[in-house]
């Protein structure tokens, strides 16, 4: 499947065979060190004993385990991320529930575990016809003559061990080959050490006032000015040209909606009627670009509005109540906050980070309480209220009737409401209620259809409540379906579509190029609104023309879009940039660089980390 992407340099294949034997050598003699201990100290008359020989096997077997199962479960990985195992992988170590369900839901896994064992017997019978045990429990040498073979291979694994980094295998611009150099068991291993990264280590800087100084110039708007002269203080008074408009939103997050999927965009399936036909009734963006790969990263984009930073999204990360966001905004213009999910919201701590800036939650609950500090509401998805249900969450249709349930509550009561939906459907094993459209279960495209089945349903139920007339639906995805290709960072799989629908203007295409964390700046924009904020997105309509950029960031590569160059720095301190062209958006690297914008990509990450990091995202 990426072959079509493998930059076919014979240099890079080359390195890329003896970066990955090097790696595979590094793993092998590091799972074989506390073997190769246990050898170096066994009593001469042990050798050959019952719990030699049951030690052995087992250690073995578990070997085995982990090679075979590694080899196993890559596959599916990297057809669903197009890399080796990386931080996603070990994030879905911790929700094992979520994870088994699916593997379950989307892969045969009884035949997978009879595979699996079936390797194994079968490593040991060719052990066996071999003779690779000939000497193993008979040959009794002593402890000297042993350390004289093990010492060494301890020493080299040690070395190796040292030596070795995951980084090195990023030789290339090229992403399929720098993966191909890789080992899956020394990748997973790098991620888990290193979950989180810090820029100021590992990323190109400049001095903090400088990069301030450049920040300020980028952030402010035509309807701003700064609160305060300090050189580090962000927050600007926002001012509407007219009378505030306070509609009630509802924002809805569809999982892995790229842009591809809509005939606006020159598919040829009719996969969104729905979404399509509001789209020409909407303010609709075309030329929008999702910050991230996975949903975290949306989420954060879309309520934090500030630019990717380096490691994991700020959702997951500890620390992160009380930040200043959009619901910060709307809490003082006094609407009630939900957030409503389909699945038990502790997967990927989503729970903790909506309740930890104010929002009620509304999910499944399965039994995993929000942290001690989070002091809002949680409401249960009762069974009875599940018509369908897979192990991501309920489908579409059940969570949108949530949707419907708490407005209805709301409205009764007088008060404003957000929501942010986040669905789930369109997500493997692409699995939702039967009879709804006419495409089968299990697929991708299906999943799609069934999506936008589901949206369009819901609009219709709204459109008969007596709120609906004051309710505006900013409908966007999370992220794209797949951001696998030949760059480290794909440009076209961060393409997707946003609409702001039934709001009291006339249907508009916004074709600027924007952020998926100007969003909400430019629907507070719409509505008028006087606020101060310290969030880095902007309202696309009061943005210079020429100033006009998105972010486009993986777990370690951080990117800026403006103008047709794309700026890329990462944990090496290395800034590139190339001139993106075509309809693909495809890359050449420039060899003279455009130094302001360099700049420019530097102060967004670098100050986006340090106010993080420092607690200067906290609300005042």
């Amino acid at each position: 499947m990426s072959s079509k992407d493998v930059d076919f340099n014979p240099i890079y294949i080359l390195r890329a065979f003896f970066t990955g034997l090097g790696f595979d050598l590094t793993m092998g003699l590091l799972m074989l060190s506390l073997y190769g201990i246990y050898l170096l100290f066994l009593p001469k008359k042990w050798i050959g004993s019952l719990f030699d020989k049951s030690f052995t096997y087992f250690y073995l077997s578990l070997i085995f385990i982990i090679i075979y199962f590694s080899l196993l479960a890559e596959i599916p990985f990297w057809d669903e991320f197009g890399v080796r195992f990386n931080f996603i992988a070990v994030d879905y170590l911790i929700y094992t529930y979520e994870v088994v369900e699916n593997i379950n839901q989307s892969y045969p896994l009884p035949l997978i575990i009879a595979v699996l064992v079936g390797l194994i017997v079968l490593t040991f019978f060719l052990f066996k016809k071999f003779k690779i045990f000939k000497n193993t429990f008979s040959d009794k040498i002593s402890i000297g003559k042993r350390a004289s073979y093990i010492v060494p291979a301890l020493i080299l694994a040690g070395v190796l061990g040292l030596f070795m980094k995951n980084k090195q295998a990023d030789f290339s611009n090229n992403l399929v080959v720098n993966e191909l150099g890789k080992n899956g068991a020394f990748s997973f291993v790098t991620a888990f050490k290193s979950n989180e990264l810090d820029y100021e280590t590992f990323y190109p800087k400049l001095s903090d006032k400088a990069a301030y100084s450049t920040l300020k110039q980028s952030l402010l708007q035509n309807n701003q000015k700064y609160a305060t002269s300090k050189y580090d203080d962000i927050s600007r008074i926002t001012k509407g040209d007219s009378t505030e408009q306070k509609p009630n939103i509802i924002l809805i997050a569809i999982e892995s909606f790229s842009a591809e999927f809509l005939t606006s965009f020159g598919n040829k399936q009719n996969l969104t009627p729905n979404y399509d036909k509001m789209a020409n009734e909407s303010i609709f963006f075309t030329n929008l670009f999702a910050t991230g790969t996975r949903t975290v990263r949306g989420m954060e984009a879309l309520t934090l509005c500030v630019p990717p930073t380096p490691g994991n999204s700020i959702v997951r990360r500890p620390n992160n109540q009380n930040l200043f966001s959009i619901s910060t905004i709307l809490k003082e213009k006094n609407y009630h906050p939900y957030f409503i999910y389909g699945g038990d919201g502790y997967f990927d701590n989503m729970n903790n980070f909506f309740g930890g800036q104010g929002f009620d939650i509304v999910d499944r609950d399965r039994g995993n309480p929000l942290s001690d500090e989070i002091k809002t509401k949680r409401y249960m998805i009762k069974d009875n209220e599940v018509s369908f249900e897979n192990a991501w969450g309920i489908c579409d249709e059940d969570l949108y009737k949530q949707s419907l349930k708490y407005a209805d509550i709301n409205a009764k009561a007088k008060k404003p409401f957000f929501q942010f939906v986040m669905t789930t459907s369109n997500h493997k094993p692409y699995t939702f209620p039967n009879g709804k459209i006419d495409l089968p279960q299990g697929d991708r495209d299906a999943a799609v259809k069934y999506t936008d089945y589901a949206l369009g349903k819901f609009i219709a139920d709204a459109r008969k409540k007596p709120w609906f007339k004051n309710t505006v639906f900013v409908i966007v995805a999370d992220h794209c379906a797949s951001s696998a290709g030949k760059w480290e960072i794909n440009i076209a799989k961060h393409h997707i579509p946003a609409i702001i629908y039934n709001l009291n203007q006339a249907p508009k295409k916004i074709d600027r190029l924007t952020s998926q964390i100007d969003l909400m700046p430019t629907l507070f924009g719409y509505l008028n609104w006087n606020y101060k904020t310290s969030l880095y997105g902007k309202d696309i309509n009061q943005t210079k023309p020429g100033d006009e950029r998105a972010f486009l960031g993986n777990y370690r590569t951080l990117g800026l879009l403006k103008n047709n160059l794309f700026t890329q720095i990462d944990d090496r301190k290395r800034v590139k940039q190339f001139n993106v062209s075509g309809a693909d958006q495809s890359l050449s690297e420039v060899n003279f660089k455009n130094d302001d914008l360099v700049a420019e990509t530097i102060s967004y990450y670098q100050t986006a980390s340090e106010r993080f990091k420092n607690g200067k995202m906290k609300e005042k």
